[in-house]
């Protein structure tokens, strides 16, 4: 059982409606941002919780033990600081949020409702709605290493120890046609092999789409111009001139990792790891190499 500040409970013993809750979210580029249910905005703790973004919540569903507690928020897409551009481009993806419930006349007079981390997001032409995940959401993400044999580091990163930045490895390109907001072709990319940037990363430097990231599906090469497909249609549509870095991708195979790289001495998989075929094999007793009974 929770418990509360004794100005707080005697607030709440009143019956007087001074209370309200507020939300302080800090987003994937540490921005920190604050909303209330309050009619005004409210500033404690250096932080300013606007009222005028028609942010609102579900009842908090909590239980004992480490069942994930959540809650779900919703708000108009109204705000400078809740817009359709930023949901879209993931920045408030696993963004920490604390629930409190403050006495808005002295919100000096306080407590922690609810702390986690938002999951699922979805938005429609002028409103968004948001799950909200426990801390003990934590508890269920993998953890270790898996016996495996594809590789589990990603290509660049400190496990992996390939340099992605050299021109090997990295391009920039321009549109120069697009199919649709996932499809396109693009200049600036002939020197690189079909396939090179398949599983790739893709960043927009210029367009409506700058700054935004996603991977890369298929890369091929047409009458010596690149097409490009991505995994999920960008936010914003793309535009011709619209311009990109992207980075070479990997399979996560060994062949890949020891023929493309050269850098089979870090491989994070287990090639040579029997299959399900040996696992399920047993010696035929009493045959001989050619299945022929042995004679005695």
């Amino acid at each position: 059982m929770k418990s509360l500040p004794t100005d707080l409970q005697e607030s709440l013993e009143s019956g007087a409606t001074t209370l309200c809750r507020c939300w302080k979210l800090v987003r994937a580029d540490e921005v920190l941002l604050g909303f209330t249910d309050h009619d005004e905005d409210l500033v404690f703790d250096g932080v300013r919780y606007r009222a005028a973004s028609g942010f609102t919540a579900s009842s908090i569903d909590q239980s004992l033990g480490l069942n994930v507690d959540g809650l779900e928020v919703q708000g108009a897409l109204v705000d400078d600081a809740l817009n359709e551009d930023d949901l879209a481009a993931g920045l408030f993806d696993n963004a920490r949020i604390t629930v409190l419930l403050v006495d808005w006349r002295e919100p000096d007079n306080r407590i922690i409702l609810f702390a986690g981390s938002i999951g699922e997001v979805s938005r429609g032409e002028v409103r968004f709605s948001a799950e909200i995940r426990g801390l003990a959401h934590a508890l269920n993400q993998p953890r270790g290493r898996l016996f495996q044999r594809s590789c589990d580091a990603d290509l660049g990163d400190a496990r992996c120890g390939v340099d992605i930045s050299g021109s090997a490895y990295h391009g920039m390109g321009t549109v120069t046609q697009a199919s649709d907001s996932r499809s396109f072709r693009a200049s600036g990319l002939e020197s690189f092999a079909a396939d090179w940037f398949s599983r790739g990363r893709l960043i927009w430097e210029t367009g409506a789409n700058a700054g935004s990231v996603m991977e890369v599906k298929v890369h091929d090469l047409v009458s010596g111009e690149a097409v490009i497909e991505l995994w999920e249609p960008m936010a914003k549509g793309i535009a011709t001139g619209d311009a990109f870095a992207v980075t070479a991708g990997c399979d996560k195979t060994w062949r890949t990792c020891r023929e493309r790289f050269g850098n089979g001495d870090n491989f994070r998989g287990f090639p040579f790891m029997p299959g399900n075929d040996w696992v399920t094999s047993y010696p035929n007793k009493g045959e001989g190499n050619d299945g022929n009974k042995l004679s005695g």
